[in-house]
């Protein structure tokens, strides 16, 4: 079956909400790519030339968060984060139903808690003007990243919690 046919059979939402969760993965990549240039550059530049490059771990940590927050709904859409299923044997059938569905609830309900949070620090950090300490950059962007990451991945955790309720088996 080809990738068009498949795309027919999906809800334009979920097609749409599928390309978000793509192009944060994309930036998320062009963000780790960022990290291993400046680290390289940095680690030369300090040791064969002598010549420190001054706030480039301001840089690097900012671009960290890109890289983990904007990554994470869509490795959660594909499942691939750590799983242990070492107990699916002694649970059974129903243990690992109920444990798919508490798993997910608890951690949508985590992750909407620091969506509010990050939402409110990242207009405090705008209205107060926060910036690193060396370089001087805002910090409102980055907490956008984290609140925008975690909003998706909590919707990605809802979507699967209803396939899984609803007996459509494993998402």
């Amino acid at each position: 079956m080809s990738a068009t046919s498949e795309h027919t059979k999906l809800p334009a939402w979920l097609i749409w909400f599928n390309r978000a969760n793509l192009l944060l993965a994309t930036l998320s990549g062009m963000f780790l790519m960022l990290v291993l240039g400046l680290v390289f550059v940095g680690v030369f530049t300090r040791y064969a030339l002598a010549m420190p490059i001054l706030g480039i771990n301001e840089v690097v940590q900012l671009a960290s968060v890109g890289v983990v927050m904007l990554a994470l709904p869509y490795c959660t859409s594909y499942e691939g984060h750590v799983r242990v299923d070492v107990l699916d044997g002694v649970i059974g059938r129903w243990g690992r139903f109920l444990g798919d569905l508490m798993s997910r609830a608890l951690s949508a309900w985590v992750l909407s808690v620091l969506v509010q949070r990050a939402w409110l620090k990242m207009l405090d950090a705008r209205e107060f003007g926060d910036t690193t300490n060396m370089l001087g950059i805002p910090l409102w962007p980055f907490y956008a990243f984290i609140a925008a990451g975690m909003t998706l991945c909590v919707i990605v955790l809802a979507v699967q919690f209803l396939i899984i309720a609803i007996g459509k088996g494993r998402p």
